[in-house]
């Protein structure tokens, strides 16, 4: 499965479509004004099926991933002085990635690949390319990926 993780331009909160193969979105994301990130996702029948926090006050930063209402794991990004490196609290997968954080994949504990993810460079917004191996896992990585890409966001500030 693919999806294509696109930022709106012009949005003053964190506001994402993420779209298939075929153009149509399967999945939207909306930020809520408050202390640390936090973005809720919503299925394609506009459904609220997740949701990403930021923890505040943590020396490093630290997301909780929600279904629904129900706590899943966390994703925290530990301290290094040149290679970026996040440890992922959720199904004993991993997070391997360049320096740049661009170009990454979660994988399991026996290196099997969950999904793949790009970062396009020439577009007016960030956006993102994910290539997940099971359907089934797609909303998931794409937590993984929000809570990265948010974590990248409170950085550049």
């Amino acid at each position: 499965m693919k999806l294509l993780f696109k930022q709106r331009i012009f949005s003053w909160l964190d506001s994402y479509d993420i779209y298939d193969e075929k153009g149509e979105t399967v999945y939207t994301v909306k930020g809520q004004l408050s202390f640390g990130h936090k973005l809720f996702i919503y299925n394609k029948y506009g459904e609220h099926i997740g949701t990403i926090k930021e923890e505040i006050l943590t020396f490093l930063p630290r997301f909780a991933l929600y279904e629904n209402d129900e706590y899943i794991g966390k994703i925290t990004k530990e301290f290094t002085f040149f290679k970026p490196k996040f440890i992922l609290d959720y199904k004993d997968w991993q997070i391997e990635g360049n320096f740049w954080e661009w170009d990454y994949q979660i994988v399991d504990y026996s290196g099997n690949i969950i999904g793949l993810i790009n970062k396009e460079i020439f577009h007016m917004s960030d956006t993102y390319s994910l290539t997940i191996e099971h359907d089934e896992d797609a909303f998931y990585v794409l937590m993984i990926v929000l809570a990265i890409d948010a974590q990248k966001c409170s950085q550049n500030k």
